[in-house]
């Protein structure tokens, strides 16, 4: 099928889809996108508003239904799961699942994911033999961090490919060097000889974690068995992925989605590509044959070790990547730019969205005339980066550059049997 055909042609309202595939239509405001939010935003708004503009420049949006994307993955499509472990239905305390309620209401239960369409059984799989697993250790499973416990979350990742990767995170507590030893020497004995040896893992993952998160630099991923990496295939490239590494759950829609961003680049020869938050560097390299260079930058080292590696691996020459936060990195790449080719920036960042500074940099190059923004929450941190991308220039805030235009939104549904959506936003000046 011809992407056009998905994306109806740049600069105009989106083709509604045939009523009868239609999920539903998804009418937005700017009420609705930034509600109490826009108040941190202190530009002074020219009238008409440049928000109201901003509201009619993405609605009507739809849900575009897998009917009309490539090769529809409806179920199971989710190549990274993450399970908890915390008190289930039945008072197990040793429950490997996802959470139901809210630690405000303090009715947190971990029920079992067996009934979760979009869970593959492969990860399913995993997370049953690891419940078993922590069910016979004698240690505690970690469900406050005050009141002690080790044994805490499970991640899963998986490729089409057929490989598995399978991370455990474990509270240390007060055990010493030899007492980790054994209980990972018994997690390894457990997914290879015992039990869990029926889930085949390319790669067993063991982190030591006193936080809620910890990332390889604060808290190295220690491999007990198999390879240290995964390998999938997209848009006829192969990708190395690290335990951490980010890389689009949805890996058949995440086609659809680069291919929708390399239409919208519009890129030429010359043209300069700026991949920030590039992870893995899926987006960069996918577009990498039609642009003279492609820059990313990415705050996961092990991601962009990946990234050089996935470059070299498929003969990809025209690739630079740098290591460090965006807001670190781009200004002072940005700062000095003198390059006259086409300058094109792609953004994919985390629910948090960009940081200011990066937004500043952004605004303030003017070599960038084409902005694409990849988001998977565009109604939380998101709106705060298009108001300030968008907004009159304030000196005050450092916003000096011409302000960005919102032209399309797109809509992909990446994420069925959930009310979420990633948005694919253009924006020109």
């Amino acid at each position: 099928m011809a992407l056009c055909s998905v994306l109806g042609p740049p600069r105009c309202p989106l083709r509604p889809p045939p009523l009868a595939l239609l999920r539903s239509p998804v009418t937005t405001t700017a009420a609705a996108w930034g509600g109490k939010k826009k108040a941190r935003v202190s530009c002074s708004l020219p009238e008409p508003s440049w928000e109201e503009r901003l509201a009619n420049a993405v609605t009507p949006l739809w849900r575009l239904p897998y009917q009309e994307q490539l090769q529809p993955i409806i179920n199971g499509y989710r190549n990274k799961s993450t399970f908890s472990v915390n008190r289930g239905p039945d008072g197990n305390p040793k429950t490997v699942g996802l959470y139901v309620g809210t630690g405000r209401e303090r009715n947190i239960v971990c029920v079992k994911a067996n009934h979760v369409e979009n869970i593959s059984s492969k990860h399913k799989q995993v997370a049953q033999c690891y419940e078993e697993f922590i069910c016979h250790s004698p240690l505690d499973s970690c469900i406050l961090f005050h009141e002690g416990g080790h044994w805490r979350e499970l991640v899963v990742r998986s490729s089409s490919c057929g490989h598995t990767m399978a991370i455990v995170t474990f509270h240390p507590q007060q055990l010493g060097q030899e007492a980790l030893a054994t209980q990972k020497a018994l997690l390894k004995e457990f997914f290879t000889c015992g039990p869990g040896a029926v889930c085949d893992l390319t790669s067993l993952y063991f982190q030591e974690s006193t936080m809620t998160r910890c990332s390889h630099e604060q808290s190295p991923y220690q491999l007990l068995h198999g390879a240290p990496h995964i390998f999938e295939e997209l848009l006829g490239l192969k990708f190395r992925i690290s335990p951490d590494a980010f890389f689009q759950v949805n890996t058949a829609a995440a086609e659809v989605l680069y291919q929708a961003v390399g239409e919208l680049c519009q890129p030429t020869g010359d043209t300069v590509l700026l991949d920030i938050c590039c992870g893995t560097g899926t987006i960069g390299l996918s577009l990498a044959h039609r642009v003279s260079k492609v820059i990313g930058v990415e705050v996961v080292e092990k991601a962009i070790e990946d990234a050089e590696w996935n470059a070299a691996f498929n003969g990809i020459s025209n690739c630079e990547f740098h290591s460090g936060k965006a807001e670190a990195v781009l200004p002072q790449l940005l700062a000095s730019w003198e390059d006259a080719r086409p300058l094109v920036a792609v953004v994919n960042p985390s629910r948090a969205g960009l940081h200011y500074r990066v937004v500043r940099a952004i605004r303030n190059c003017r070599s960038i005339r084409r902005l694409l923004y990849i988001s998977c929450k565009p109604e939380g941190e998101a709106m705060r980066n298009f108001l300030e991308l968008c907004c009159p220039p304030d000196p005050r805030k450092k916003l000096t550059g011409e302000p960005f235009a919102p032209v399309l939104a797109i809509p992909f549904d990446m994420f069925p049997h959930t009310v979420h959506c990633e948005l694919l936003l253009l924006f020109t000046r």
